[in-house]
C-alpha cells in the first residue's frame, strides 16, 4: 500500500497541485503523506525534490519556509499574493494579465476569491486561456452571465470540443450532456455536441449481442440523477444506453414503461439525435419488455428507477436464461429490486456514475479469467 501510495505521489505531486490542494482547511496535507510513505522524488523531475522538501516545510516550519528557486511557478504564485487588494484587479486585467496568472497557477476558483470582488467580464478572460476544459465546461453560464467577448467565447468553443482534450479530461457523456442542456446561449450548443460524440471513445466496447433497456416511465422524470446532477434519471438513462449502444459491436436499445419500443440508431450518429426520439412511456413494465425484446443476445442492460407497477409480473430477469449475465442499474440507489444480485450472472448496481460504463467489461474479465485473474 505504501508503495503504491509514493508511486502516486511521484506521478501526481507538482507544484500546481500544491497549490491547488495543499491548503490548510485540508485534514491530511503533502508533508504528512511524504512523512507516511517515505516517497523518494522521481529521478526524472529533478525539481521534485525540492517540491518535497518544500512541502515539509510549509507543513512542520511553515514561518521559516522558502520557496526554492528551482519553482517558479510557486515564486510567481507568492508574488501575486503579496499585492495589496487594491492593486490585485488592475494587475490581473491589465496588459500581460493573464500570463502572469498562467504562470502564478492560480485557478478560477482562488482568482475570485483573491480578488475580492465579483468574477466580471475582464476576470473571466484574464483566466479563461490557463483554464482546463472540464472547468471551462462547467462554467459557461458564469462566462454569458459575465459577457465575455466573441472572441473569447471561440477560443473557448475550440478548447472544449477538441478531441484531444476531451480524451485528456477521461470525461463521460454525462458531464456533456448536463452542460449542453443547462448552457444558456447557443453558441456552446455545437461544440458540446462534438464533445459529446468524443467522450463515446472513454465508453467501452462491448463485444457480441447486447440488448439495452432504457426506463422512462414517469418517476424517471420527477428525480434528478444526484443531489450534484442537473440532469434528471430519465435522461441521464437514456445517455448512458445510448453511448453503450452506439459503442458496441451490436446492439439493440429499447425504451420501456407500460409498452416497449426500439429506438433506431445508426453507427456514427449524434448521441443527441439519438435522444431525441426517446419518450415518456407511463408506467414500468421491466419483465414484459425483456420477454418481448430478449432474442439470444450475449448480456442484457437495465437502467431503471425500479420502481416498478407491474410487480406482480415476477421478476425481470426470469425471462433471461441463468448463463446470460443481466446487469440492473437501481438509480433510485440500493433500495429494493426487481431481481436478485450477486447470484450467477446477475448483477445489480445502485446509483449511475461514470465508473457505471466500466462494470460490465470489468465483471466479464473476472468470468473469463483474463488476466489478471488467470489460473
Amino acid at each position: 500500500m505504501k508503495r503504491g501510495v509514493a508511486d502516486a505521489v511521484r506521478r501526481l505531486y507538482s507544484a500546481k497541485s500544491l497549490l491547488k490542494y495543499d491548503t490548510a482547511s485540508k485534514g491530511y496535507r503533502f508533508g504528512d503523506i511524504l512523512n507516511l510513505v517515505h516517497a523518494a522524488p522521481d529521478p526524472q523531475k529533478p525539481w521534485q525534490g525540492d517540491l518535497f522538501q518544500y512541502a515539509l516545510d510549509r507543513r512542520h516550519h511553515p514561518e521559516t519556509a522558502v520557496v526554492p528557486k528551482s519553482l517558479p511557478v510557486l515564486a510567481a504564485h507568492r508574488d501575486l499574493m503579496a499585492l495589496r487588494p487594491a492593486k490585485r484587479r488592475r494587475v490581473v486585467t491589465g496588459a500581460g494579465g493573464a500570463q502572469r496568472l498562467a504562470d502564478a497557477g492560480i485557478t478560477w476558483e482562488a482568482l475570485a476569491g483573491w480578488l475580492q470582488g465579483p468574477m466580471d467580464k475582464a476576470a473571466w478572460e484574464a483566466v479563461i486561456p490557463s483554464m482546463g476544459a472540464m472547468a471551462l465546461v462547467r462554467n459557461l453560464r458564469n462566462f454569458d452571465e459575465a459577457g465575455v467577448s466573441d472572441e473569447v467565447a471561440a477560443q473557448v468553443a475550440a478548447k472544449i470540443s477538441d478531441p484531444a482534450e476531451v480524451a485528456r479530461s477521461r470525461q463521460f457523456p454525462f458531464r456533456y450532456l448536463a452542460a449542453y442542456q443547462h448552457a444558456p446561449s447557443l453558441r456552446w450548443s455545437y461544440p458540446l455536441e462534438q464533445a459529446l460524440g468524443h467522450s463515446l471513445a472513454n465508453v467501452p466496447a462491448l463485444p457480441g449481442r447486447t440488448l439495452v433497456l432504457v426506463d422512462r416511465s414517469g418517476s424517471m422524470f420527477w428525480s434528478r440523477l444526484s443531489d450534484r446532477s442537473e440532469l434528471n434519471r430519465a435522461d441521464a438513462a437514456a445517455i448512458f444506453g445510448t453511448a453503450l449502444a452506439l459503442r458496441a459491436a451490436d446492439a439493440d436499445l429499447v425504451e420501456f414503461g407500460t409498452s416497449s419500443n426500439r429506438v433506431r440508431f445508426r453507427k456514427g450518429e449524434s448521441v443527441l439525435k439519438v435522444l431525441d426520439r426517446f419518450g415518456d412511456l407511463g408506467g414500468t413494465n421491466t419483465t414484459e419488455a425483456v420477454r418481448k425484446h430478449y432474442k439470444k443476445h450475449d448480456r442484457v442492460l437495465i437502467v431503471t428507477d425500479e420502481q416498478a407497477a407491474y410487480s406482480n409480473h415476477g421478476d425481470p430477469t426470469e425471462q433471461v436464461p441463468a448463463k446470460i449475465p443481466v446487469y440492473t442499474w437501481n438509480l433510485a440507489g440500493y433500495q429494493a429490486g426487481h431481481g436478485p444480485s450477486g447470484k450467477g450472472n446477475r448483477h445489480v448496481f445502485g446509483g449511475l456514475s461514470d465508473a457505471a460504463f466500466r462494470m460490465v467489461p470489468l465483471l466479464e474479465s473476472a468470468r473469463d479469467a483474463d488476466w489478471p485473474w488467470m489460473a
